[in-house]
């Protein structure tokens, strides 16, 4: 009976695989998939806010967001679509020798100004839409709160939160390879990225959206009252900046390298100086 899934040590070829055509698309293929990858996830982040912003309770508010999130990588794992941290995983092919690292360093690039774009999108789309005028304008305030406080995070704090988040949302796809049924890649996706939405960690495309979005809000004075903080607490430009870069600086570490190499190292890699002992007793016979 054929296996429903693949096993551990098969999930580093299925990702050396996937990496490879990762390589081979075109700019155009990468940048439209890339925008769609953007717009998943700020879709999943936008409905895990209407759903938990107004539950008082810390810890239920966050465990009903992370329910709903995992909705953005469910769609571009099942429909497809190029996402940043999940092709942090490029580093696998990379150490195989089986694509160059120009070829990693372009993905990267487009995919993550593309997810970018998407986010933006759906963060002006969400805005104009006039839902986060929810419960009054409360769910505005929150929008802008949350923003707010990815944007004051200090760098180190930043930092090691991104690759907490990454080391789930990787895991979330490596694991989602392993299913062979739309049903088994959706469950083993959904769990760890429930994991970080609880926890709060920080996800760089995830923030391209919260922190659009509370640039968006905060032009609405309502919503600003409805936030509680002062003028010189709420989100700006440099706020942004100041987020993203350390975010997807852990990123890269979480998935590239405590997944990807990881992983490799475990199962695909031989060092080149190790000799075979047969050869040993070869050279011996032959002296």
């Amino acid at each position: 009976m054929e296996s429903r899934m693949l096993k551990p040590n098969e999930l580093c070829d299925a990702s050396i695989g996937a990496g490879c055509n990762k390589a081979k698309l075109t700019v155009l293929q990468v940048v439209v998939l890339g925008i769609i990858a953007g717009m998943f996830i700020a879709l999943g982040g936008a409905a895990s806010g209407v759903a938990s912003h107004s539950i008082a309770d810390a810890g239920l508010a966050k465990f009903v967001s992370g329910a709903i999130f995992p909705t953005g990588l469910i769609l571009v794992v099942i429909c497809g679509a190029e996402l940043f941290t999940g092709n942090c995983l490029m580093i696998v092919p990379l150490m195989d020798r089986k694509i160059s690292v120009k070829d990693v360093i372009r993905n990267w690039i487009l995919v993550y100004f593309s997810n970018f774009i998407g986010s933006m999108l759906i963060a002006f789309l969400v805005f104009k839409a006039g839902v986060f005028g929810m419960s009054a304008g409360k769910l505005g305030g929150v929008v802008i709160k949350v923003a707010s406080t990815k944007a004051s995070l200090p760098f180190w704090t930043a930092f090691s939160s991104a690759i907490l988040c990454n080391v789930l949302v990787c895991l979330g796809v490596w694991g989602a390879a392993a299913a062979k049924d739309v049903a088994g890649k959706i469950a083993i996706a959904w769990f760890p990225v429930m994991a970080f939405v609880v926890c709060g960690f920080e996800h760089c495309v995830a923030n391209m959206y919260f922190l659009t979005a509370g640039m968006l809000a905060k032009s609405n004075p309502a919503f600003v009252q409805a936030s509680g903080l002062s003028p010189d607490k709420i989100v700006n430009g440099a706020g942004i900046i100041n987020n993203l870069i350390p975010v997807t600086l852990g990123n890269i570490v979480g998935g590239a390298v405590l997944v990807g190499l990881a992983y490799y190292a475990a199962y695909k890699y031989k060092p080149s100086t190790v000799k075979e002992s047969v050869n040993g007793v070869d050279g011996l016979e032959a002296n």
